[in-house]
């Protein structure tokens, strides 16, 4: 992306510039329809096209900042603007002498200001352009860099991936800022998880003499359609039909033995940072259901099992280690042993599918595990930002086996493992998944 286009993007975001009637990042109303506008609308426009542009368009624009708005034009130039043309991106040849640099301290300032300036959705935004495009991410192990940041699921994701490199002086601070996105995280998704995955799991356990309330009426209807009576209609009215049900199938209650197992098989390469954050949250709400025997397994060409960590995410993202190879066939090689019950096991398997080991095993594997009766889920993203760049060959051949590779919102996966706890088509987002 082009410094014009992602300046332009964070000032659309801080702007929210959508509507005939909208707040600029002042919070000052704005009519946005050019017809019609008075001068006034006219300046405002000029004004906000100088944010965009950048000092290079003062000339042009005829606008020139004052106030409020000159800061909030200098932490825009200090990441997107000239600096003398050296940053990755920048335009070069600027008016102003602006950048970050390796400085802490203008960093540090910078964080401030942006914080000031904007909302914290554009924050975000921001830093983790800063991150990618000033190489930024040395600052990040050192604590006064980490108090100042605006936490997210991608800054959880930079600090994991510097983990090893992380001294001891700043780990303490790292895991509070992990903390902080985590627990965001679990209010967030524990209990909308927790009632779609008991709700299937009553489902998932059915029975032959349920009480009135009990009955799974559809089921139970299709399982009797061959019991249909045609009832002659009285008095020259219409014939009618009924089904006589002789056998009744209801949903079960829920108990406290296990009834599912469920794998979460994570690819720990650099490119599923916010999939690693995101499983390892849904891993520790299923471990705390008791009708759920969940194990958490993260691999990149090593295999490690983290499910004796699993009652405290955090301590499971510092367990990762983002980065390196990738040889699915030997992860799934060892979730395959530890399956004991196929017919009542979920895997999951996230991954962008870009294997390291051997292809033709990792999909006999697979065929197998299927064949047994194991309900597979391929997600090649479980983050809010769709599918990463992924082997289209791999997610194809994984859809021949009835295992279509699609990307997953966090919103969405209750209702992914619903579908598989019940074995019920799984609620594909997308149609194209992947082939």
């Amino acid at each position: 992306m082009t410094a014009h286009a992602t300046r332009h993007a964070t000032q659309d975001h801080a702007t929210h510039d959508h509507a005939t009637h909208d707040h600029d990042r002042t919070g000052k109303t704005v009519d946005t329809e050019a017809e019609s506008a008075p001068p006034a609308a006219d300046g405002e426009r000029m004004r906000r096209w100088r944010m965009v542009l950048g000092a290079d368009s003062a000339e042009s624009t005829g606008c020139t900042l004052t106030g409020q708005d000159v800061a909030m034009d200098g932490a825009l130039n200090a990441l997107y603007g000239g600096g003398g043309g050296k940053k990755p991106g920048g335009r070069g040849g600027g008016g102003r002498s602006a950048g970050l640099g390796a400085s802490a301290p203008s960093v540090a300032r910078w964080l401030g200001d942006i914080r000031t300036y904007f909302p914290s959705s554009v924050v975000q935004v921001m830093q983790r352009d800063a991150i990618d495009r000033l190489g930024l991410s040395a600052l990040l192990l050192e604590p006064e860099m980490l108090e100042a940041v605006e936490a997210d699921v991608h800054l959880v994701g930079t600090l994991l991936s510097l983990n090893k490199a992380m001294p001891e002086t700043t780990k303490e601070t790292a895991r509070a800022v992990v903390r902080k996105v985590v627990d965001d995280l679990e209010k967030r998704l524990e209990s909308r998880t927790r009632a779609t995955l008991t709700g299937a799991l009553d489902r998932s356990a059915r029975i032959s003499r349920p009480r009135h309330r009990d009955i799974d009426w559809d089921r139970t209807i299709r399982a009797n359609l061959k019991n249909y009576l045609t009832i002659p209609g009285t008095d020259g009215g219409p014939d009618t039909g009924t089904v006589v049900p002789e056998r009744l199938i209801g949903y079960g209650r829920a108990s406290q033995s296990v009834k599912k197992d469920v794998i979460l098989c994570i690819d720990q390469s650099g490119s599923m940072a916010a999939s690693v954050v995101y499983a390892s949250v849904f891993g520790a709400v299923l471990a705390s259901m008791r009708t759920l025997d969940t194990r958490l397994v993260v691999f990149d060409t090593a295999v490690v099992d983290l499910t004796d960590q699993l009652d405290d995410p955090v301590d499971v993202l510092f367990g990762t280690q983002l980065g390196g190879g990738t040889d699915i066939n030997r992860a799934l090689a060892y979730c395959q042993s530890k399956i004991t019950r196929p017919a009542d096991t979920v895997v999951v398997l996230i991954s962008d599918l870009y294997e390291g080991g051997i292809r033709d095993e990792m999909l006999k594997r697979v065929a197998a595990m299927k064949a047994s009766g194991v309900q597979f889920v391929t997600l090649l993203a479980l983050s809010d930002e769709g599918a990463p760049a992924y082997d289209h060959e791999h997610a194809a051949a994984l859809g021949a086996l009835g295992a279509p590779a699609f990307a997953c919102t966090p919103d969405l996966f209750p209702d992914i493992m619903a579908a598989a706890i019940e074995k019920r088509p799984l609620p594909i987002p997308d149609k194209e998944t992947g082939s």
